[in-house]
């Protein structure tokens, strides 16, 4: 799940993705301050929209909100009060994490890109990453599925000409650092640091 605010450009609206998928086509349900949006070919619930959202709790943010427990619940209880029976199951786990990069085998249809499978504590996953200097041994800095970059952009589960590629090995710069290096490569982390450990930009 990822929640979203902006009092200025959006109004006093909370914007609450529930899925990472994109949906091509929508329907939408509006309640009093609740508007459902699903996914018009699975009838899914994707997303959904409250309205007066400064009403049902204190919102200190500009753009992504930090998902914790207490909002979790906040949002729980708007949809009981708007009569809206869905139970919210959401992933609190850090979507910023250290990985390790196992193994690295070339693309089977893209020269620049590589498959690397990379353990990130909690499970191994198979990431497609166009980094030149990216090789097996390496720590890392993944972002998982449902990580929010600085730019906006959400990372979801993706193919990458034939491949399935579940998250994203992170430059310095895709993650906003400071004094990032202007050339094309991933950001190495020493080796002492540990697969599954939070990443602290």
């Amino acid at each position: 799940m990822n929640v979203f605010y902006n009092l200025n450009g959006v109004g006093d609206v909370l914007l609450v993705q529930l899925t990472h998928t994109r949906s091509v086509t929508v329907t939408t349900k509006s309640l009093e301050d609740v508007t459902l949006i699903f996914d018009e070919a699975t009838n899914e619930l994707t997303a959904f929209n409250l309205s007066n959202a400064s009403t049902y709790m204190e919102i200190d943010a500009n753009g992504e909100v930090e998902l914790t427990e207490k909002l979790v619940d906040r949002l729980q209880q708007a949809l009981h009060k708007n009569k809206v029976e869905t139970k919210l199951d959401v992933d609190l786990t850090p979507k910023f994490v250290v990985g390790h990069v196992l193994n690295k085998e070339k693309h089977p249809n893209a020269d620049k890109l590589s498959v690397c499978t990379v353990d990130v504590g909690s499970e191994t996953v198979q990431i497609v990453c166009g980094a030149p200097n990216v090789d097996a041994g390496q720590k890392i800095v993944v972002a998982k599925v449902g990580a929010v970059m600085p730019s906006g952009m959400v990372i979801r589960d993706a193919e990458l000409r034939g491949v399935p590629s579940a998250g994203m090995i992170c430059s310095a710069k895709e993650l906003g650092l400071a004094d990032a290096p202007e050339e094309k490569g991933i950001l190495v982390l020493d080796n002492s640091a540990v697969a599954g450990e939070t990443f602290n930009k």
